[in-house]
């Protein structure tokens, strides 16, 4: 077995809940029915304070961005936040990790920090011209539910993040592990061929 990899979840204000939260569990549960622990799963903000994520859900961060274990893995969640993030530049630890990978309009965030030029990506269908708008080097795959770039991993809407994340778990642990896993979260995977 590779050895065990830290994955830090951004979390920011205004923030889709199942943006992070799915990725956080399906990480969290990988390999757990095969007493594994290959991953080692984190929030992270830019303070120690609760974060109030949509319909008014507070969140404690586990770690701020300054004293967070370094991250193998960062997963950028969207939500109406992303605007005011994308002006935020304090996201530099998205270059000092292994895989950067982002749900829905985390992709912006990705965009604004240099991480998509020149290369492919995604986002939500209602953010797609906003994407187009701030990284007019990146190809927008409009129809991708996961677009995997060499450096990081997009994915569209909302609940695509589970499925990203998932892809990321066969990318790194294969194929079965991530089936192994969807089955234990009762949740319908379907494999990029």
């Amino acid at each position: 077995m590779n050895r065990s990899r830290n994955v830090a979840i951004l979390i920011f204000d205004d923030l889709e809940v199942l943006d992070f939260c799915g990725p956080f569990e399906v990480f969290s549960v990988a390999g757990r029915g095969d007493d594994l622990d290959p991953f080692t799963v984190y929030t992270v903000a830019q303070t120690s304070g609760p974060i109030m994520a949509r319909n008014h859900l507070s969140v404690n961060p586990t770690y701020t961005l300054l004293d967070c274990p370094q991250p193998h893995i960062l997963v950028v969640p969207g939500g109406y936040g992303t605007r005011m993030e994308m002006y935020n530049t304090t996201k530099a630890r998205s270059r000092e990790t292994d895989l950067v990978s982002s749900v829905c309009t985390g992709a912006l965030l990705l965009a604004k920090v240099g991480l998509l030029e020149g290369l492919a990506a995604t986002t939500h269908h209602g953010a797609l011209a906003l994407l187009k708008e701030v990284a007019p080097h990146t190809t927008v795959e409009e129809d991708k539910r996961i677009v995997d770039n060499g450096r990081g991993i997009t994915s569209a809407e909302i609940s695509a993040g589970i499925d990203m994340s998932l892809y990321v778990i066969s990318k790194l642990l294969g194929k079965d592990q991530a089936l192994k896993t969807a089955r234990y979260m009762e949740y319908e995977w379907k494999p990029r061929s």
